[in-house]
């Protein structure tokens, strides 16, 4: 289940919750956040390659490369078997943005974006059929838990794909982190 909490950017441990599909659209249609839900066109093997998912999602990366020029697409898989994952998730738990838009769509697992605007934060729970595309120049982090699961389609306008700009703000780390995150849903 997707899930949107808003919080202060001064109040990390409380915000207004939105669990709602379309409750969690219109509060990111505020704040120019794209929020939509994608369902492959054909259906994936069990253990899916990035040349299957590629196919199952030809008809929404199409549209999309259509609509804003997309030069990249790729895509980005972790496990909790990944021997880098720890150096990853600090790497995208530093503030940061963007020249670029950012835009993910979540095949498999899940993961927890934070957007920082306007003295706000919007921590958003992305699961399977999620995409997510935050504007550029909006600074965010993103966490993945401890024992990361995910496997996501990323798609660019600039052939160099991801690259960021660090704040050096640390307030990522007032924030619920994606386990805790996770453990407060239920």
């Amino acid at each position: 289940m997707s899930a949107l909490t808003v919080f202060a950017e001064d109040q990390p441990q409380t915000g207004q919750r939105y669990l709602d599909f379309v409750a969690i659209k219109a509060q990111l249609a505020s704040i120019d956040v794209q929020f939509e839900r994608w369902s492959a066109s054909n259906p994936l093997p069990e253990h899916a390659q990035a040349d299957d998912i590629m196919v199952a999602y030809s008809d929404s990366i199409s549209r999309l490369k259509q609509q804003y020029g997309f030069q990249a697409v790729d895509i980005v898989s972790l496990t909790p078997e990944h021997p880098d994952k720890a150096e990853l998730r600090q790497k995208f738990l530093a503030e940061h943005s963007h020249d670029d838009f950012e835009v993910r769509f979540f095949v498999e697992g899940s993961g927890l974006f934070y957007l920082h605007i306007n003295g706000l934060v919007y921590a958003l729970l992305c699961e399977q059929g999620d995409l997510i595309s935050v504007p550029a120049h909006v600074y965010h982090w993103f966490d993945m838990g401890k024992k990361p699961f995910f496997k996501a389609i990323r798609l660019f306008t600039a052939a160099e794909g991801w690259v960021a700009q660090f704040t050096g703000s640390e307030i990522a780390k007032s924030f619920p982190s994606y386990d805790d995150y996770i453990a407060g849903l239920a």
